[in-house]
C-alpha cells in the first residue's frame, strides 16, 4: 500500500546539484510512495547558506542529499545536521575517501566537474550531427567549418573515421575525390585552423574491398567501379589534388581506424 504522506528531501549540493537529485530520484522508484517533493539548493558557497538551510528542515519529516566537494561545507553539513537531529546523506563523500585511501590521490575539491562533463558529452553530439550533416561531400560549406576534412577516393574509410573523430568531440567533414567530380573552391580555401588529412590505400588492397562491396550490394563485382585500372586511376588523381591542398596523406592500407583517428589527433 502507498504511503500518501509526503516525502521531503531537500537535495544540496556547491554546483549544480544534479548527481544528488538522481541519487534521490532513483532511490524514490524503489518505493511505493505516490508523494514526493524534491527541493534543489545548488550553488552553496558558505556555511551560513548550509545552516539555514538545515534550519529549514528543523522540525519538519525531511531528508537530505548532499553533494558538497568543499571540505568545509561538508562537513558544517554533516556536524549541524547530526547536532539537529536531521538524517543527511553524504552522497559523495565516502567515494571520494574511498578513492583517496585506496589510490593515495587527493581530490581537486572543484564544484560542477559533473556539469563539465556533460558540456563535453553535447560537444560529442554536436560532432556527430555535423559529420552526419558534413558527410560524403553533401554540402561544401561544412568544408570551412570542420576542423578536420578528409579527402580520398571511395571506400578508403571516410565515413567511419568521420564518425569515429566526431566521437572525441571533433568536427570532421569529408569529401569523395572522384575523376569526374571537379572539387569545390571551398575544398582549397582557407579555413580556421582547419586540418586537411588525404586518405589513401594500395590499389589492390582497394580493388578487392569495392569488390566485395559490390557482391553485398547483388551488383557484378567485375563492375567497372572496382575495375584496377579505374582504382590506379582515381588513385593518381586523388594524389595530385591532395598535392595541390599541400595536407598530409595517411596510407589506411594495413590501418585500423582507431589507429588512423590517433594519428590525426597527434597532428591536431
Amino acid at each position: 500500500m502507498a504511503d500518501h504522506t509526503e516525502h521531503t528531501i531537500f537535495v544540496c549540493s556547491d554546483a549544480l546539484g544534479d548527481t544528488a537529485e538522481a541519487v534521490a530520484r532513483a532511490t524514490l522508484r524503489q518505493f511505493a510512495t505516490d508523494k514526493a517533493v524534491i527541493r534543489r539548493f545548488g550553488h552553496i558557497k558558505s556555511e551560513d547558506e548550509v545552516k539555514a538551510i538545515l534550519k529549514e528542515a528543523l522540525g519538519r519529516r525531511v531528508l537530505i542529499a548532499y553533494t558538497l566537494v568543499q571540505p568545509e561545507l561538508r562537513d558544517t553539513m554533516r556536524e549541524e545536521a547530526l547536532r539537529l537531529g536531521i538524517r543527511a546523506v553524504d552522497v559523495m563523500g565516502p567515494m571520494m575517501q574511498a578513492f583517496i585511501d585506496t589510490f593515495n590521490d587527493a581530490p581537486k575539491y572543484q564544484p560542477g566537474l559533473l556539469h563539465e562533463m556533460d558540456e563535453s558529452y553535447f560537444r560529442k553530439i554536436e560532432a556527430i550531427e555535423f559529420a552526419v550533416k558534413y558527410d560524403d561531400g553533401k554540402d561544401p560549406r561544412g568544408l570551412l567549418k570542420a576542423q578536420v576534412v578528409l579527402v580520398g577516393v571511395s571506400r578508403t574509410s571516410k565515413t567511419p573515421l568521420s564518425i569515429y573523430l566526431a566521437h572525441k568531440g571533433i568536427r570532421t567533414a569529408n569529401y569523395p575525390l572522384t575523376i569526374e567530380v571537379k572539387p569545390p573552391e571551398e575544398l582549397f580555401m582557407k579555413g580556421k585552423d582547419r586540418l586537411l588529412i588525404g586518405l589513401t590505400m594500395d590499389p589492390e588492397r582497394l580493388t578487392r574491398i569495392r569488390s566485395e562491396r559490390l557482391k553485398a550490394l547483388g551488383l557484378p563485382s567485375q563492375a567497372h567501379y572496382a575495375s584496377p585500372d579505374r582504382i590506379r586511376q582515381e588513385i593518381e588523381f586523388a594524389g595530385r589534388i591532395m598535392d595541390r591542398l599541400q595536407c598530409p596523406v595517411i596510407d589506411v592500407t594495413e590501418r585500423a581506424i582507431e589507429e588512423t583517428a590517433g594519428l590525426i589527433l597527434e597532428m591536431l
